[in-house]
């Protein structure tokens, strides 16, 4: 049913994106697409900044021996952002695949829910802070018709925030493992090897946020840099497009399109509704609807250059990893197993004692 929904999302907002360049002036929107043209590939490849950022930014929530490298992260949130943008998973499928790719890679899977998890609390606020940003903007430099957009929005961010407050208070709360709990006595017991994993999550998730120097940086170093190196792919892409803004204009325009995608996870790419959230917010700061779907075509362009081979490399990583590993010349099966199992570098040094330590909370918690 879900996948049904996503394609059918994905079917209305091509209908709405090609209606609204239909409704304005294709000619126009083309011959500014024409015109910009090597400078858009130049803008797409720019993502490759903040996508580099946020490699760092979540490889700074993962502990232990196993943390990938930062060409690893990178690759890990290129096949996110892939999977996400493209494919009908209402933006949780590259959560899955991210967490498929780290246990690969040897993290714990407790380490890698709680790093998925806090990553994604961690965006959502600051998202939320940015988004607040861009409204003081558009307040500050309204008039009438910007305004009321800004209330509009201005409406939307005091909606969410309970619900964000509510969000980063449940995780004191312990909810995988009370979820897992009430699962285990539905099924009369089957579940009990579950609960104790689901423990080790909600700790490994509180060890992150009691790291309050990390969770500092990733809201107020990490995601900034993130955020203004996006709003650079806007600048860029304008000036190419021979409407060029200032860079405050530019991060004005990516948080409030930002917030508006993500409200709208549940369409495939923010097909229409990033089209929409183009022209309303680009209109808002003076641009013409041409300039502004055709700043939504330059993103287009951007997923299609970055994401589509994003989605490749995945395949190939899947591919890869179902292929069998060699067994070693006259080494028995149960022998390469057991040699595999000894040298595994989770079970030693630091990745042991996060694990100790792990453990026994979730063992006073539950007392």
């Amino acid at each position: 049913m879900i996948k049904h929904l996503g394609r059918v999302a994905a079917l209305a907002g091509l209908v709405v994106s090609l209606w609204l360049v239909w409704r304005d002036n294709p000619a126009a929107v083309l011959g500014a697409l024409r015109a910009a043209g090597a400078g858009l590939v130049v803008a797409a490849l720019a993502h490759v900044l903040p996508m580099l950022a946020n490699a760092c930014d979540w490889r700074s929530l993962i502990r232990g021996a196993n943390r990938p490298r930062v060409l690893d992260m990178l690759h890990l949130v290129w096949v996110r952002e892939s999977v996400n943008s493209l494919l009908p998973v209402a933006r949780i499928g590259g959560e899955v695949v991210s967490f498929r790719m780290l246990r690969r890679w040897g993290v714990r899977p407790s380490t890698a829910v709680a790093s998925i998890i806090a990553d994604m609390q961690l965006t959502v606020i600051s998202q939320l802070l940015f988004t607040m940003v861009g409204i003081g903007f558009l307040f500050a430099h309204a008039h009438s018709d910007t305004l009321r957009l800004a209330g509009q929005l201005a409406w939307g961010v005091v909606v969410l925030t309970p619900l964000l407050v509510l969000f980063a208070l449940v995780q004191h709360a312990s909810p995988f493992e009370r979820m897992t709990r009430v699962l285990n006595h539905i099924t009369s017991g089957k579940l009990a090897a579950l609960v104790g994993q689901s423990a080790q999550i909600d700790q490994a998730i509180k060890l992150i946020w009691r790291r309050r120097g990390v969770v500092l940086r990733y809201l107020f170093c990490w995601q900034p840099l993130q955020c203004f190196l996006t709003s650079l792919e806007i600048w860029l892409a304008l000036y190419f497009l021979g409407a060029p803004v200032t860079l405050v204009e530019a991060v004005v325009i990516e948080s409030l399109i930002q917030a508006i995608s993500s409200a709208a996870f549940f369409v495939p790419g923010g097909l229409g509704v990033q089209e929409g959230g183009f022209i309303l917010i680009g209109g808002a700061l003076g641009l013409d609807p041409s300039t502004c779907l055709a700043l939504a075509g330059a993103r287009r362009i951007r997923d299609l250059l970055m994401f589509v081979p994003g989605l490749v490399a995945w395949q190939f990583a899947e591919a890869a990893n179902r292929a069998p590993a060699p067994v070693p010349a006259g080494a028995t099966h149960g022998e390469s197993r057991a040699d595999a199992h000894a040298g595994d570098p989770e079970e030693s040094g630091p990745a042991r004692a996060e694990l100790a330590e792990s453990s026994a909370a979730g063992d006073a918690n539950r007392r």
